[in-house]
């Protein structure tokens, strides 16, 4: 269990320094390291990561780095999605939630590799109506998948609403925590009608580690320029994609 504390600190260490990747890190160590099933360690997920999300969300309020516009326009729908997302989930196996989960890693990816630089000017803000919008589509795919969904918020509130990294940071924990609690009480309905059970120790510790490892990050995060921690975000998730693809795939095709 030793690496799977390790894996803890990162969660946090990865929402902090960029405003996202906890789940990405969460599911693969829950299922791998824990030996969890993949329906128990998605639904604990939204739990970590929603729990670590908040609490950094409220560092970055307190520095008046959330853009609340966004937090509402966004993360209201966002809310809404999820659970029709989380709902949806229960209709497919794991491995095929696994599988769309690293095809949407990838996507997003290119999205950030392709916006190396911040805009000379800033980006005019999104009207509300696709604001929202933008939140429900996020939400449906985070609440299918299983996670906090900052892998697609913070490319989206970066590339279409304008924000800078640092804002965008704060912001998407904020979105990370509303859409993986509104998730996570889906995905637990799933799990009691499925006779499954979460192991609330195991959890609790993460969290902890995890906020540990959040704070430690977010205040790297302000050392770093927004052009490394783009850059560095995107080729992580290039990685993770592969490597959750390389195990899920198969089992995906074989479920069908």
């Amino acid at each position: 269990m030793l690496l799977a504390w390790f894996g803890a600190v990162a969660i946090g260490l990865s929402l902090g320094l960029l405003g996202s990747g906890g789940s990405i890190i969460t599911v693969p160590v829950l299922v791998y390291l824990v030996g969890q099933p993949e329906k128990v360690a998605i639904a604990g997920s939204l739990a970590v990561v929603g729990s670590i999300a908040l609490i950094g969300a409220l560092q970055n309020a307190a520095r008046g780095q959330l853009a609340w516009r966004s937090v509402l326009g966004f993360g209201l729908p966002g809310m809404a999605g999820t659970v029709g997302g989380a709902w949806l989930s229960g209709h497919v196996g794991g491995a095929v939630q696994l599988t769309v989960f690293a095809g949407v890693m990838l996507a997003a990816a290119v999205m950030m590799f392709r916006r190396s630089e911040p805009p000379a000017m800033p980006k005019p803000a999104r009207a509300l109506p696709l604001l929202a919008v933008d939140g429900v589509a996020v939400g449906v795919l985070t609440g299918f998948v299983g996670v906090g969904g900052g892998f697609l918020i913070l490319p989206a509130l970066v590339l279409l609403g304008g924000l800078g990294m640092h804002a965008a940071i704060g912001t998407s924990l904020a979105i990370i925590a509303m859409n993986s609690f509104s998730g996570f009480a889906k995905h637990l309905q799933l799990l009691h009608a499925q006779g499954l059970s979460l192991d609330w120790v195991v959890l609790a510790k993460f969290v902890a580690l995890g906020a540990a490892g959040s704070v430690a990050g977010s205040r790297l995060a302000h050392r770093l320029p927004q052009r490394t921690l783009r850059r560095g975000f995107a080729a992580f998730l290039v990685v993770m994609a592969a490597l959750i693809l390389w195990d899920s795939a198969p089992r995906a095709f074989g479920e069908g």
